[in-house]
């Protein structure tokens, strides 16, 4: 047998390089790099590995380790999980900054790989620096908290464990239903350590994804249920973009003539000009959606895991008799509101969903006249919101909507956390695919900055904009230096509303007062009540050589986005906005926990309304 001697760091660099995925028939490059922060856990292995064989996956050197698996996840999710880029991180607090981004990647089915250093496999330097002592048990290290955020976790505690680990974790990362987080933890002095691997563990590998097949006897089911439904409800997940069935999606809509409603990762699956198109649904829903939720005799949940806020924490289904089908590859989503299911590819499914349909002429019993007049109901309201005044200042919904009116039909808008994610599930108008990315699954605080950059390395000819609140932004904004090092252009749309508002709006919902939320300075009282902090964001983008402009205006903020669209670095843009000048509610309720005992009347009323509340949940 032909073996290679190497480091199994090396090795790793090197098998990483020669893997890809097929689907379809066509091959796509599985790693396109690796994104690193260098320390005494891994500069004198994966780093040397790296150097070595520069002509291999390029590196990026990113900034800090959760922002740059942010990076990686939403390359990932932009591609479709047919392409990722690998992280690697030193030992203790390097590595455990990646423990929230391995989070996020699980949650939102990402495939995203993790190499973090270890301590000494020898234990001859005891402790090492960075070192976390479990003394009940010495095994254990900081990257033991990887396991309950990470579909596959191992220790190559010797080099030639490297051969079967790493491909399990391809094995993982690969697979469409249990795909996300893979954490591969490399001991510092393993990695350094030589072994003469197979020369055959470095041929190319073509890991071919299967699409599921449904079952005959599912597909039968399924059809009887659609035949039974006069008022069916299409709900739209990520899993819609991920199949690829953006085409099956909206036949299904037009020839059954069933509205089709998203979540936050399966928006931009059909164009919000469709005549069956409704928006989002549930708690960040767009009205028509929730109202048609909440009249529907079936809902068909397509690669969806149908989280609270899709349910508006289950209670966006008011029919006493709504049935529930599940298509979804994942059982574990497929399972969940104890209905029907197709545990099956979403393009097939909804293919073959539809050659039965055809045949028995099933069309649902929706009045196009009704569906209309809901639609045009909801455009008004949206433009309504676009064109929002106030004397005060800048207004939420109208800043968005003047983004919106401003930007090119294929540029891509990122965002994740605080009251913009709402808004935007509601009211932002999307045309083409993959023009809308969301991380909602974790909504992770910091993901937008990072995530903007992944998305530029993923789509480098599309426009792409970051859609960050203040908030969000002063918690992780690191990635903007990487994207100005790698020249690759976001424009970051800032919109300042002093805190943390969204979750300042929820608190004064249930009955509370204005406490802890705000960025406002220590007052003389010993409260945080003082006046607001003020902080110029433009000036700190210009300080790590981005371009940089603050509008006040609408004026103001069209010009400032004229200009950011003919430069080529990085820009930031800004903008004040009023605090509480977000959408809410339409037709739905979210649960979240209200003090039982309080001395605060309003409170009390919360506490009231929303017991109130949980009996309308629906235990699916």
């Amino acid at each position: 047998m032909e073996t290679v001697r190497l480091t199994m760091a090396q090795a790793l660099i090197q098998f990483l390089d020669q893997q890809y995925v097929e689907l379809d028939g066509v091959e796509h490059k599985f790693f396109q790099g690796i994104i690193g922060i260098f320390g005494h856990g891994n500069v004198t292995g994966i780093g040397q590995a790296l150097e070595q064989n520069r002509e291999g996956l390029p590196f990026i050197q990113g900034k800090n380790e959760q922002g740059m698996a942010h990076a990686a996840i939403a390359f990932a999710k932009q591609k479709n999980r047919l392409a990722t880029y690998a992280c690697t991180s030193s030992i203790g607090p390097g590595a455990l900054n990646m423990v929230t981004a391995a989070g996020v990647a699980t949650v939102n089915r990402i495939p995203l790989l993790l190499l973090p250093g270890d301590i000494f496999a020898s234990r001859l330097p005891d402790p090492v620096l960075q070192q976390i002592e479990y003394p009940m048990d010495y095994t254990i290290s900081a990257n033991d908290a990887f396991k309950p955020v990470s579909k596959f976790w191992d220790r190559i505690s010797r080099p030639e464990q490297l051969i079967p680990s790493a491909l399990h974790a391809m094995r993982v990362l690969v697979d469409p239903a249990e795909t996300g987080a893979v954490t591969l933890s490399l001991p510092q002095d393993v990695q350094c350590e030589a072994y003469d691997y197979p020369a055959s563990f470095f041929e190319k590998r073509v890991h071919r994804i299967e699409r599921q097949m449904p079952s005959p006897a599912a597909i039968k089911d399924a059809v009887e249920l659609i035949a039974e439904a006069k008022h069916p409800l299409i709900i739209a997940g990520g899993g819609v973009h991920y199949s690829g069935a953006l085409a099956e999606l909206q036949q299904l809509a037009e020839q059954c003539h069933i509205p089709v409603t998203e979540t936050q990762a399966g928006k931009s699956a059909i164009s919000w000009l469709h005549p069956m198109s409704f928006g989002g649904v549930g708690v960040t829903g767009t009205e028509p959606a929730n109202l048609l939720a909440a009249e529907a005799d079936l809902i068909i949940a397509v690669g969806t895991r149908l989280s609270d806020f899709s349910t508006a924490s289950k209670t966006a289904f008011k029919n006493p008799n709504v049935k529930f089908l599940n298509v979804n590859v994942s059982s574990l989503d497929a399972y969940k509101t104890s209905g029907d299911r197709i545990i099956a590819d979403a393009k097939l499914a909804l293919d073959q969903l539809l050659t039965e349909l055809k045949a028995i002429s099933y069309r649902s019993s929706h009045a196009p006249e009704r569906l209309q007049h809901l639609k045009q109901a909801w455009d008004a309201e949206v433009n309504r919101l676009y064109d929002a005044e106030s004397e005060a200042g800048l207004v939420q919904t109208s800043v968005l909507g003047e983004i919106n009116r401003f930007i090119d039909e294929d540029a891509i808008v990122v965002c994740a956390a605080g009251s913009m994610p709402g808004d935007l599930h509601r009211m932002w108008r999307t045309t083409l695919p993959k023009t809308y990315h969301m991380e909602y699954g974790f909504s992770c605080m910091g993901y937008e900055v990072s995530g903007a950059f992944g998305v530029k390395l993923a789509q480098p000819d599309q426009e792409v904009y970051a859609l960050v609140g203040d908030g969000s932004y002063l918690m992780l904004h690191s990635e903007l230096l990487t994207s100005l090092q790698e020249q690759k252009k976001i424009t970051i749309l800032l919109l300042d509303n002093h805190g943390y508002q969204c979750i300042h709006n929820l608190q004064r919902e249930q009955g509370s007062g204005s406490f802890g939320n705000e960025f406002r300075a220590r007052a003389d009282n010993g409260q945080l009540d003082g006046a607001y902090l003020a902080i110029d964001f433009a000036a700190h983008a210009r300080s790590m050589g981005a371009h940089a402009y603050t509008a006040t205006t609408k004026e103001e903020l069209r010009e400032a986005l004229a200009q950011a669209k003919q430069h080529t670095k990085t820009t930031l843009i800004s903008i004040p906005v009023l605090p509480g000048t977000n959408t809410s509610g339409y037709q739905s309720w979210w649960q979240v926990g209200v003090a039982e005992v309080s001395t605060q009347p309003s409170v009390q009323s919360a506490y009231k309304s929303y017991t109130d509340n949980v009996k309308r949940i629906k235990q699916l």
